[in-house]
């Protein structure tokens, strides 16, 4: 099934979290998915639902990473 992810379509396995979703991008980036904030359809999703969030066709996420600097 197809979602928006930052503006752009993305291919993902139905059934897929917003928890799996965070593990599969930090894989594949790199970065640490404690960092990252998510936003599906325009709502905050809280870190303590992302496991019980299951995307569906043509959600739109906004995805942010916390970068610490100083």
């Amino acid at each position: 099934m197809k979602i928006i992810l930052n503006g752009e379509p993305l291919e993902i396995g139905a059934g897929t979290s917003v928890a799996m979703l965070v593990q599969r991008l930090s894989d594949e980036t790199g970065r640490d998915p404690r960092g990252v904030a998510v936003e599906r359809n325009r709502e905050i999703v809280p870190k303590s639902r992302h496991a019980a969030t299951v995307l569906e066709e043509g959600d739109q996420i906004e995805l942010v990473q916390f970068v610490g600097g100083g």
